[in-house]
């Protein structure tokens, strides 16, 4: 039996009707499109599904959906304004952060959300900030550089 919730996604009211065993990531990619969030584990290790809701990195493959009835959710694809790079989105870019990919959008949102309460984080709390985010590929060091030179422009 279906359940109506009302919620906030990237800035955008939706009242939708979802059944209370489906996830945030599962509304999110399969009924509203919005793939940026990425399906990993499905356990909560590997942070590729991180959104902030409520200006909390939360990882929406643990998030039952109706659990965000009343909140603010925030995807990757909300970073991006007028088809121009965040800040962050273009420091990834500029310090080669990126290569798969997979991890990025997971990694950007708690990034995000670190700038926003610490401006300007040393190394360490950048460190202990993407904890939580798993990259199989390029090391953490240019995604920390990436942070870091982000934090200063």
């Amino acid at each position: 039996m279906k359940q109506i919730i009302g919620l906030t996604i990237n800035g955008v009211p939706y009242e939708l009707a979802v059944e209370p065993r489906r996830t945030l990531l599962e509304l999110l990619r399969e009924d509203l499109g919005l793939t940026g969030t990425k399906k990993g584990c499905e356990i909560g290790d590997c942070g590729a599904c991180t959104v902030l809701v409520d200006n909390i990195p939360t990882l929406s493959c643990l998030m039952l959906a109706i659990q965000a009835e009343g909140c603010q959710v925030e995807t990757v694809e909300s970073l991006a304004e007028n088809g121009k790079l965040s800040i962050l989105q273009q420091a990834f870019v500029d310090h080669g952060a990126i290569q798969c990919g997979f991890c990025t959008p997971g990694m950007l949102m708690t990034l995000t959300q670190l700038l926003r309460e610490n401006p300007h984080p040393t190394e360490r709390e950048v460190r202990y900030a993407i904890s939580g985010n798993l990259c199989r590929c390029t090391g953490y060091q240019k995604i920390v550089e990436a942070i870091l030179a982000a934090s200063e422009g």
